[in-house]
Parts: structure tokens; C-alpha cells; sequence
């Protein structure tokens, strides 16, 4: 088993002094120890009084909201007796009121790898509110569960900036929390007193299973660890009116519409997954019916997909490739949601979950392998010669 950052703070009194002052902890339901007590249990044990505020990220400090755009309320926890301020309310952006008082915030937070999650977007808000403040941010570091080899995905462009991206970073990153937040310090302006206490024992090419510690889930609608790698591709549909299996158990491993004829779309797909060269993963033609969000309590025929290979399925293009499939079959039944999408109501969500609209016009167009990859690499070099100077593990 790893040792990640809240464990690592926990049993090491040195870091423990390095923390000054009053303290506020970001965290949520996966905030846990690895033997699965909550981080702000173990908090208020080592630093007592000091410890005085608490606050929730998007889905809130419990985890229990489901969808994007719900918003979570400030509100005195009944167990630890403080204030629990909510960085999805009204503001993304903590304010002052947020943060008086306190000397040191602690981030530990769950993620899952993808540029559309929004823990580090709230993480580098937070970080760029606190140099203001000269407030010191500590880092706890936790494992990527995406891993931190593969990366996919095109940089997002400038003037797609939202909540679901902020910076020029592909959409499958390979960082951990606490390299993003050196990325964004070291490039992006995110600067400020910042301290990332690591992971002992974590290498690049772990993937959850294999780290040993038990999985909490994020965000309501990622129950599994699976889900992660699968997440990077199916979370394209919330751009569209395809069901990426939220009120389902086994949400965004499952995509789907009302119109698909399951065994038959899988037939063909197949044909497509050999010819595009892609492995490390089965599709299973299933019928699922959601219980909530799109198409609720209808039957949608599709796919579960199942990761064989963590290590060679790449799920962005995966993704991508299935879209443009999905695209052509159901003709003018497949839709572009035109909704409002984390709070961006000037273009389609598609384009911000993507960070361009290049990707949607492939889709529209081409969908060929060559144009895809092109378009994937473009800025590639220079976000790795970035990342290169601010890995912390082998």
C-alpha cells in the first residue's frame, strides 16, 4: 500500500509542524486515510483548536449532489461544529469573508486525471485567492487513478476558458493534484506560499487497483475506479444528448440512446475499434433505462464498457471516434446540448468539455484517425516540456 499526503501528514510530526497557524481544509467524501477515516476527523485530533473552518468543493463537502449547476450552501457542520463554506455557490472564487482569518488551507481532494473535473480549477482559484491574502496552501497529495503515463487529448484553446478549463492542458493531464498545482503556480499564475506533502510509494504507471488503498467515490456518478479511465471519453456526453449512464449504477461506463439497436451498433463499432487499432478495452452491448437526467425511465440501447488493459486503452479517443459513430448512425436524432454549461451559455457545452470547436466540426465532418490526431498533438511539446519541471514521481 501507499502512503498518500493525509497519511503522510498524519504520522510525520515534522510536517505537522510546517503547518502554521489557523487552519481550513478543503476536502470531501474521499478525504479519508487509508483505513478509511475522514481526513477532518484526524485534523482536528492533531491541531485541536486550530483547526477552525471547513469547505466543500462542486458535489459539496458530503458528496451527495448530483448534478453540474447545483449549487451547495454554506452551512455549520453539526459534528465538527464549523463553518463549512461552499466553493460551488454562488462563487467558484473563495471570497474574503471565506477566508479570514486563516493562516494555512489544506487541500486534499480526490481526483480522477480529466481537465474537465473541476477539483483543480477549484484548487488553483483557491490557490490564486490565498496569495492575495499571503494564506500558505498545503498540497495533499493523492494517486491519479487515470494513472500518470497516458496522456490525451487536444491543449485547450484560449477563449475556451470555463470552470471545466481553465488552462492550456490536455484533457487526459497524467499529473496528480499536487503537480497540477506546481504547473499552475510555475506557468499559470497560480502562484503562491504553496507546499505539496507527497506520496511515498506511488509510481507513474500505478493504476488504483494496484496502490492498494480503498476507493471512495468523488462524485456521485464515478462509483468505481474503473469509471476514472473511462471518464476522460464518456464524459464527452454531456455535450450532447447521448446518455452517458447517470442514473444508472455504473454511470459514464455506460452510453446509450433510445435509438440504438445495441447488438447491431456494437457490430459495427467493433468493425471501427479493429480498423482504428484500439485495445485495452471490451464493449458490451447492453439496454440500460435511467432513472434520472437524460432519457429517464426510457430504454437506451448501447454499450457498457469494460477495461481490459488500464495501460493501453485510450479513452479520449475512444471517445471521440465513438461520437463521430454515433453521430452518423442516429442522423438527425443526435443532438448538441445547447443548454447552459457551467455557467457558459455563449457556445455550445461541447466546445468548452472539449476546449475548442475543432473537435465538434471533426465530428461533423471528417471523423477521420489522421485529422483527430493532428488536431491532439497540436501544442503537445510545449505542455510537456512544462510538465517535465514539476513531476514528483518516477
Amino acid at each position: 500500500m501507499i502512503q498518500h499526503g493525509l497519511d503522510r501528514l498524519i504520522s510525520d510530526k515534522a510536517l505537522q509542524d510546517q503547518v502554521k497557524g489557523q487552519i481550513g481544509y478543503l476536502c470531501h467524501s474521499a478525504s479519508i486515510t487509508s483505513d478509511i477515516i475522514h481526513g477532518a476527523i484526524k485534523l482536528k485530533e492533531i491541531f485541536g483548536d486550530r483547526f477552525i473552518r471547513l469547505f466543500g468543493p462542486q458535489h459539496g463537502f458530503v458528496t451527495d449532489v448530483q448534478d453540474n449547476m447545483v449549487e451547495t450552501t454554506h452551512y455549520t457542520h453539526p459534528y465538527f461544529k464549523m463553518q463549512v463554506f461552499s466553493l460551488y455557490s454562488e462563487t467558484r472564487i473563495p471570497t474574503d469573508e471565506m477566508l479570514d482569518g486563516l493562516d494555512t488551507i489544506i487541500v486534499d481532494l480526490q481526483d480522477v486525471g480529466t481537465r474537465v473535473y473541476t477539483y483543480i480549477h477549484t484548487m488553483t482559484h483557491l490557490m490564486e485567492a490565498c496569495s492575495k491574502k499571503d494564506i500558505k496552501v498545503i498540497i495533499l497529495d493523492r494517486p491519479n487513478p487515470a494513472g500518470g503515463v497516458l496522456i490525451e487529448g487536444n491543449l485547450l484553446e484560449k477563449g475556451f476558458e470555463s470552470f471545466v478549463g481553465r488552462h492550456p492542458i490536455p484533457q487526459r493531464h497524467g499529473l496528480t493534484m499536487g503537480e497540477v498545482a506546481r504547473l499552475a503556480a510555475t506557468y499559470f499564475g497560480s502562484d503562491c506560499e504553496l507546499q505539496v506533502i507527497g506520496m511515498e510509494g506511488w509510481k507513474r504507471d500505478m493504476y488504483w487497483s494496484e496502490t492498494g488503498l480503498p476507493w471512495v467515490l468523488p462524485s456521485p456518478n464515478l462509483p468505481t475506479s474503473d469509471g476514472c479511465l473511462v471518464f476522460c471519453g464518456s464524459v464527452l456526453y454531456e455535450g450532447t444528448n447521448i446518455s452517458e449512464g447517470r442514473g444508472t449504477t455504473r454511470a459514464l461506463e455506460m452510453i446509450g440512446h433510445p435509438d440504438i439497436k445495441s447488438f447491431e451498433f456494437a457490430d459495427t463499432l467493433n468493425q471501427r475499434i479493429k480498423a482504428w487499432d484500439l485495445e485495452g478495452f471490451t464493449i458490451r452491448p447492453c439496454v440500460f433505462m435511467p432513472t434520472f437526467q437524460k432519457h429517464a425511465n426510457t430504454p437506451c440501447g448501447g454499450m457498457q464498457v469494460h477495461v481490459t488493459n488500464p495501460r493501453t486503452f485510450l479513452s479520449w479517443r475512444f471517445g471521440q471516434l465513438l461520437c463521430h459513430a454515433l453521430y452518423k448512425e442516429l442522423g438527425d436524432k443526435f443532438k448538441w446540448n445547447d443548454q447552459p454549461y457551467e455557467y457558459q451559455n455563449d457556445r455550445l457545452a461541447i466546445d468548452f468539455i472539449n476546449g475548442t470547436d475543432k473537435i465538434r466540426k471533426w465530428v461533423e465532418e471528417s471523423g477521420d484517425l489522421q485529422t483527430l490526431e493532428t488536431l491532439e498533438l497540436a501544442g503537445r511539446e510545449t505542455y510537456l516540456d512544462q510538465r517535465s519541471n514539476i513531476l514528483l514521481y518516477s
